[in-house]
């Protein structure tokens, strides 16, 4: 039995971090929330990742120690190959993926993958933005931009412009379904 990946994904500013934070304290038996490998500070944002310098993480692609791995926003980003033995387990793995390098995930994973974008509208994710104050008015101005340019057209939806809590009940209604789904769709 292998489990999904679960490629979580959405504009900056529209709650991944939140929803796998309270992901990762709820008791789910057949869910792993992976955390990803970053060339950033661990003090920096929200994300509870593992901080590498680059040399660090260029040893460990070189060793091919990531299952994916890429570049945006000048820092560099991977995933790291236990996810393999976690889905080959049974595991489905939540992992904070990106829009860009969907493709790159499908390659890999193909049908094992299951894509989830996290909407929200353009004035929460303002509001939300402005209110960590990490950004200028015009960076805002930029991912209010980008993240227009870049839906998602193939996979789950997830509007967050409510609670975390309805979030994360939701997000557990859509995969349980979309496994429910898969299932009947074997069966036949």
């Amino acid at each position: 039995m292998t489990g999904r990946l679960i490629w979580l994904v959405g504009p900056s500013g529209s709650g991944k971090d939140s929803l796998l934070a309270a992901l990762r304290q709820r008791e789910h038996a057949q869910m792993l929330v992976a955390h990803r490998y970053i060339t950033r500070p661990a003090s920096a944002g929200s994300e509870n990742h593992i901080a590498l310098s680059e040399h660090e993480f260029f040893t460990r692609a070189e060793r091919q120690l990531f299952a994916l791995s890429w570049h945006a926003n000048t820092l560099y980003y991977g995933v790291g190959i236990e996810i393999d033995v976690w889905l080959h387990a049974g595991f489905d793995v939540v992992v904070n993926g990106s829009r860009a390098h969907l493709p790159q995930a499908k390659a890999r994973y193909a049908d094992a993958l299951l894509p989830v974008c996290l909407q929200v509208s353009p004035d929460v994710l303002r509001q939300r933005l402005e209110q960590r104050g990490r950004e200028t008015e015009k960076e805002i101005a930029l991912r209010l931009e980008r993240a227009a340019r870049y839906p998602l057209s193939d996979g789950l939806m997830l509007n967050n412009d409510g609670s975390l809590l309805q979030s994360v009940e939701t997000f557990m209604r859509l995969i349980r379904a979309h496994g429910n789904q898969k299932e009947s769709q074997h069966a036949l």
